[in-house]
This record gives structure tokens, sequence and C-alpha cells, in this order.
């Protein structure tokens, strides 16, 4: 089968600027196509990563892009999976694209977030669990993010000090990313000193909700030696749901985990959610944690980072603290994570931030990102992110 290779790549920058969602994508895509060398009119089909919070043409991004790009007659889809919805966007445009029914595929997320915590759209819905959370508990995300770290601060001996770390790494990071909202050093010692939002966790601890956006140019791989192009390929895709029902309470419809040992046994079960995506994208694209030079982890909080270090493989339970404290997952360490910044730097831009986090692994593997925080001779990265009402995603580039 022929593999699907990324050959533009382009975003607006993160921050509060109170315009439409779609400028943000606009703006995006109009990069990603002068970053591959083409035109619009090569386009012909258009992937949307939706939001539910832009007002109605959220629910159709696909063609809210395009028109906004001029029309051009191009088939277009719409992906909406919260957090994991540029990644299904990106999926939509892969499968076409080997179908042999597009040729080149522009794939699109944008967001004008609202001002503080998420919250459900508004109206009685009963049915929503989403809502419900809200209605019932006042419970907005920090709060669940609290006790995951809680948590882990239990089973592995997690400190409010290795959560900080992790929100300092990241901000040195992302103060070298002229896309990253905060472009600020932060220390340890300053998190420690923010305010607590829901313990143990501090407010420079949690993300912002932020506006952005980000785009991809995807041709088959053919057509980007044909071209001529600097192309990354994508080499394994996974947005798989949990196998087995979640045991535990947790946020509602939160994509979870079957129970298994917490040594990393899984006692003859499926392995945990997060995990199985990554797992499934690693043997699509041949090559393992072990073979990775970078990974863009899903850090909706600090402690939520440390989970993910485990879910791919970088080390076994309980060992994220260690690989943290060792300076392992800076950049110039074994296996830098989130060399843009993370979420810590950026804030969420939901249907933006998968599609932005490929981006960032295509451009370190094309040696491109700044100097600063660059990954010297990266040839494999992976993302992986994780959405409410059951999604998540993987994705694994390689040159």
């Amino acid at each position: 089968m022929s593999d699907v290779c990324l050959i533009g790549t382009g975003m607006h920058p993160w921050g509060k600027w109170g315009r439409p969602f779609t400028e943000y994508g606009t703006a995006a895509a109009r990069a990603a196509l002068a970053d591959a060398g083409a035109d619009a009119s090569e386009v012909d089909f258009v992937s949307g990563a939706a939001t539910v919070r832009g007002g109605y043409p959220g629910f159709v991004a696909g063609a809210a892009f395009a028109r906004a790009l001029g029309w051009r007659g191009q088939q277009v889809a719409s992906s909406y999976a919260a957090c994991a919805s540029g990644a299904q966007a990106i999926a939509a445009a892969r499968a076409r694209l080997l179908a042999g029914l597009s040729d080149m595929a522009l794939v699109v997320g944008a967001e004008s977030a609202p001002k503080g915590f998420f919250a459900p759209l508004g109206g009685d819905r009963p049915d929503d669990p989403d809502w419900l959370r809200f209605r019932l508990l006042g419970a907005a995300n920090p709060l669940y993010f609290a006790l995951a770290a809680r948590r882990r601060m239990e089973l592995h001996g997690a400190r409010p000090e290795d959560f900080a770390a992790v929100k300092a790494k990241n901000a040195a990071h992302g103060a070298a990313n002229p896309m990253a909202r905060y472009r600020k050093r932060t220390t340890a010692g300053e998190v420690l000193a923010s305010p607590v939002v829901a313990d143990p966790l501090h407010l420079l601890d949690v993300c912002a909700t932020s506006d952005g956006g980000a785009a991809l140019v995807l041709v088959r791989e053919e057509d980007a030696r044909r071209r001529g192009a600097d192309p990354v390929r994508l080499a394994g895709l996974s947005a798989a749901v949990p196998e087995y029902p979640v045991a535990e309470p947790e946020m509602p419809y939160l994509a979870g985990d079957p129970p298994r040992a917490e040594d990393g046994d899984t006692g003859g079960r499926a392995p945990r959610f997060r995990e199985a995506n990554a797992r499934a994208a690693f043997e699509e694209a041949g090559v393992g944690p072990e073979d990775l030079d970078l990974a863009e982890v899903y850090d909706l909080s600090t402690a939520m980072e440390l989970d993910w270090y485990e879910e791919i493989g970088l080390c076994p339970r309980g060992g994220a603290e260690g690989l943290l404290r060792d300076g392992a997952t800076r950049v110039g360490g074994r296996i830098p994570v989130n060399p843009s910044g993370g979420l810590a730097s950026f804030g969420e831009a939901v249907p933006a931030q998968g599609i932005a986090q490929v981006c960032e692994v295509a451009a370190q593997l094309r040696g491109r990102a700044e100097p600063e925080r660059r990954v010297e001779g990266a040839r494999v990265g992976i993302a992986v992110n994780q959405g409410l009402f059951g999604h998540g995603s993987a994705a694994v580039l390689t040159r």
C-alpha cells in the first residue's frame, strides 16, 4: 500500500484573538499550501476538524473552511471527536487519498475558545453526561485532572514538585516557539507559588483555553516524490475507542482504561486505552517506542504528561518521575517530550491541537524547529491525545 505524506504544514499563532475560527483556519491553510508549493486549486478534498463552540458553522467545518478559501467544488468532510478531532480529520483525508478518490487533501482545524473553563452548550440536555457533570456536580475539567494527579501521587510517589518541573520544562521549550501563546520561561517555584485550582494542581499546572489554527497538506508518497517535496511519512495512525468498559469513576465518557495491574502486567487483558492507540500506530508504522526521537503528548495538566510517558512506552509504570528528574524528556535529553511547549505553552484550541501536534513533529523531522528547541537528527516521532466521549488518537511520523 502506498504511504501518505505531509508536504505542507501551517499554523496560526495561539492566543486570545477574538476573531472567527475560520480566519485562523484559513491563515493556517494558506501557510500550509505555501509550504507545500501548492495552489488551492490543486486541493480536491478539504477535511475539517469541527468545533461546537464557534457557532453553527463549527458543525460543518469542512464546508466552512472550503467557503473561506473561495469554494472550488472540492469534496469536504467534517470530524468532531473532541480533542481527537484533528486526528480524525487526518484519518479521513488519508483514507480518501489511499482509496485513490483524491490526489491532494487539505486538513484544517481552528478554534475560537471561550474564556475560562470549557463548559457544555446551554439548554437542558439530561442525556448528555458532560452537561450532567456541570449541572449536578459543578465539576470543571481541573477537578478531574486533580483526581488523576492525586491517584498518581498515591500509586507512584509523584510530588507537586514533579508536576511543577513538567511545566518548567515545557515553558522553556515554548519560550522559543513563535506559535506558542505563552513564551515566558517559568520556574518550578513559580508554579508552586501560583494559586491552587484543585489540590494538588496549581494554576500553572493546568492548561488554558486558546484560539488558534493548524493545517496540513497531504498527498500520496509517489506524488510527493514527483513534486520534489520535502515530505514526512504518516506511517501509523490510530483513533480507536476503549476495548472494555471503564471500571472506575472517570470524567463522563472521557476515554478510559480497562482494569489492569499497575506494574505494567496486563494479566492477559487488553492494554490501556491510550497505550492501545499508541501500540496500534507503532505496529502500523513498523517501529516501537525505542525508536522514537521525540513525542508530543497531551498535557492538559502537568500530571497527565507523566502518565503519557508510560502509556506510550517510554518507561515502565511508575517510572515517569525518574525519567523527568533525569532530564531525559528535555530537548537535549534522551527522548524529548513536548518540544513545542505543549498545551502548557499553547493552551487548548480543541479542533486544531491534534493537527498542531503533527505540524510540530513534522517540523522536527524536517529539521525546521527553532535551534533552541530542535531535536537534532530526529527521524521518528509520535503525537498522541485523548478527549471526551471515548475519543483518542496516536500518529507516528517518520523520515
